[in-house]
């Protein structure tokens, strides 16, 4: 009996075999299972191999993917099924995954004790790279670290035609490994605060405190990691988005993007594309950047009158936010409920960076997308592939240039165009305010 095929295209889909899943399916399964039985102390005795059978298992069964998928066939945007997958369809599975990332991002922040047996995996890296056993976080980072790469391989082959993604994934890759893994651990290892180059205030919400910044200026490259990130803060970002647009960092640096774009590349469909969506979300995501605003403010104050103006409730508000924010917003619902409401709830919602950006590009650069509604066919692809949740297909029927302070510039709208009405560019920001 032949397989249905559920595609519409003349061309013939090229379909990933039956047998390249199953084998995929089966090595996730396995490194999975290797990572899980960790929980119940197996391996303690030889924990870089069982990290290292875990890994391999879970890397050979997105190169199976890869392979049956993309390699052999012609380079080009290929979604063939993807809401007809039980993984990109919010099925059994997309639910299964969602609710086993959130109980990791629960665990991690609230009962780190639950998950020793993985962060024992880890000890052997953290001695090499670091000098000290690992800790929950470092486990943690070694995770993202190896899902932005090897999920950028996968995408790397995927958008193999174009430049413009070769390169800005190649970006995320190095400065998640580079800036956000391999950095902070040298500067443990020389007994120095672990810095994040590649996050800074507002998106590092603590990073601009009183504390933060009294623990950081007894040193002088704590006094260097504060001045960098007030130049990043206050004088990289407003100009390098008037040039380039938020795309700058939301696309090629940061390490909540980098993840979006390759780990979450498989669900950016998911993304609600309704009015009422974004109503919410410009309510939602300017109201966080103004929270972190004032909080800190705050805080410099109470420094200032030592305590004596509002005592304690600082402290509190800063837990709060910390808590809300800092832990169930970006973690456990920004990236646990991937499979579920797609790669950028966190961006879109609650990241008072992209706020930050998103206010400076809307207003004050260069950036745009133009469009082309004359070549326009009104099939969809752009508005069903936008992670940022943009009804793109609205401006490109209207012929109207997209200026959105939520786009992030990742470019998939225009690659996945089939008449080519898209286009990123950048042009004169006073033009734009006339064209609005």
């Amino acid at each position: 009996m032949s397989r249905s095929d559920r595609s519409l295209s003349l061309a013939g889909p090229h379909h990933l075999g039956v047998g390249s899943t199953r084998l995929a399916a089966w090595c996730a399964g396995a490194g999975t299972m290797a990572l899980v039985a960790a929980l119940f102390g197996f391996g303690a005795d030889h924990p870089a191999l069982v990290l290292g059978v875990g890994w391999g298992a879970l890397a050979l069964a997105v190169l199976l993917v890869i392979r049956g998928r993309y390699v052999g066939k012609p380079a080009g945007v290929r979604n063939d099924g993807v809401f007809h997958r039980s993984l990109t369809a919010r099925g059994a599975i997309a639910w299964a995954l969602g609710i086993a990332f959130t109980a990791y991002y629960v665990a991690l922040y609230w009962f780190p004790e639950s998950i020793a047996g993985i962060t024992r995996l880890f000890d052997p890296l953290s001695r090499l790279l670091r000098g000290r056993p690992a800790d929950q976080w470092f486990a943690y980072g070694g995770f993202y670290t190896f899902a932005v790469l090897v999920m950028g391989a996968k995408f790397l082959v995927k958008y193999r035609h174009s430049r413009y993604q070769t390169w800005r994934t190649v970006s995320v890759m190095f400065f998640q490994l580079g800036f956000a893994f391999l950095l902070p651990a040298f500067l443990a290892l020389m007994q120095r605060p672990e810095f994040y180059f590649s996050y800074f205030w507002p998106l590092d919400y603590d990073a601009l405190w009183p504390g933060t910044v009294g623990s950081f200026s007894t040193t002088t490259l704590g006094l260097w990691a504060i001045g960098i990130g007030l130049v990043l803060t206050f004088v990289a970002t407003p100009v390098l988005t008037f040039l380039y647009g938020k795309r700058w960092y939301c696309s090629w640096v940061c390490g909540c993007g980098g993840l979006a774009e390759t780990a979450g590349d498989p669900f950016r469909q998911l993304s609600d594309k309704g009015l009422k969506a974004w109503k919410i979300e410009r309510w939602m995501v300017h109201g966080v950047l103004l929270l972190i605003t004032l909080l800190t403010a705050l805080l410099w104050v109470n420094s200032a009158l030592e305590g004596s103006w509002l005592g304690s409730f600082s402290q509190g508000f800063a837990k709060a936010y910390g808590f809300v924010i800092g832990a169930v917003f970006s973690g456990v619902v920004g990236v646990g409920f991937y499979p579920l409401l797609g790669s950028r709830v966190w961006c879109r919602f609650g990241c008072p960076m992209a706020a930050y950006l998103g206010i400076v590009q809307r207003f004050f650069s260069r950036f745009r997308i133009t469009t082309n509604g004359g070549q326009c066919i009104s099939c969809g692809n752009c508005s069903t592939y936008c992670e940022m949740g943009i009804d793109v297909r609205s401006y490109a029927q209207r012929g109207q240039d997209i200026v959105r302070a939520s786009c992030v510039g990742c470019g998939i709208c225009a690659e996945v165009c089939p008449r080519g009405v898209l286009r990123l560019e950048n042009g004169d920001w006073k033009l734009r305010l006339e064209e609005r």
